[in-house]
């Protein structure tokens, strides 16, 4: 019950706030065979699994809105998976147009997001013309767990399929971080989903893109919204589909963001001035 005394509202200075869009991968093999057979988790041929062609018809229904609403000249950068499913997703909904071979735009010659047929894609190659820079990590990958779906390939396999996609700060070429019998934790999950979080205030950009898993993204904003009004806690914990886009506002209550921002000294004498006017 809200004390009817308290305001309802509250405010935050902008520098200390960043705009995260959030983005479920779309419709991926293990979906499919997961929803007929949940045996069907634990099958290696599952291993990192792609997209489905209905996946890749959400991919481009959302890729549509988010062009005609100008969401996708607002995206400064585009955070994604390590999987791919979710690289797949990051790169159809917010990469360039279909890549042609050898084709110069503006002054330099670009390289391909994707490539043709990535990852049994049946999907042409998409440009990084025209599309914010891609980064890929492993603070927003799926839980951890005994289901091969949520094994990434080596790096040296994902590099050639996601040509301008920055890898940089994945340290192993390797999947290490599954555990063999294990699966990772509520509390794991929930201590891997602040240090992404707080990886992102280390970032410059304001308004930014990831793209990840239901699984994480539900546990991570869990932890959110307790201080709310339950509708407002029901808003931010919402269950994805695949393929849904959910946009909130990260807010730096301490001192993790940005300096303060420095507004200009106004001239003493047109201080003076205004001062005697008033």
């Amino acid at each position: 019950m809200e004390d009817a005394g308290c305001p309802t509202t509250t405010l935050y200075p902008l520098h200390r706030t960043k705009i995260l869009h959030l983005v479920r991968h779309a419709q991926g093999i293990h979906n499919v065979e997961g929803e007929k057979d949940p045996s069907a988790y634990f099958s290696p041929d599952l291993s990192d699994a792609h997209l489905t062609q209905l996946g890749w018809r959400q991919v481009a229904h959302l890729r549509t809105h988010i062009r005609q609403s100008g969401l996708h000249s607002r995206i400064q950068l585009v955070v994604t998976s390590s999987l791919l499913r979710a690289m797949q997703t990051a790169v159809g909904v917010f990469g360039g147009e279909e890549y042609v071979d050898g084709v110069e735009k503006g002054c330099y010659l670009h390289i391909p997001l994707m490539v043709a047929n990535a990852g049994n894609s049946a999907s042409p190659a998409i440009s990084s013309f025209d599309s914010p820079p891609f980064l890929a990590t492993e603070l927003c990958r799926e839980h951890l767990s005994l289901h091969p779906c949520d094994w990434r390939r080596s790096i040296t396999e994902s590099r050639p399929l996601f040509p301008a996609d920055d890898f940089s700060l994945i340290e192993s070429d390797e999947d290490i971080l599954p555990k063999p019998g294990q699966r990772e934790t509520f509390e794991e999950v929930a201590a891997r989903a602040i240090q992404f979080l707080n990886w992102i205030w280390t970032r410059k950009e304001k308004e930014i893109a990831v793209v990840s898993h239901g699984g994480f993204l539900q546990d991570m904003l869990s932890l959110f919204g307790n201080d709310c009004h339950p509708n407002m806690k029901s808003e931010i914990g919402i269950r994805f589909a695949n393929c849904q886009l959910h946009s909130i506002v990260l807010v730096d209550k301490g001192t993790i963001g940005s300096d303060p921002v420095k507004f200009p000294d106004r001239d003493s004498s047109n201080a003076k001035k205004e001062e005697q006017h008033h």
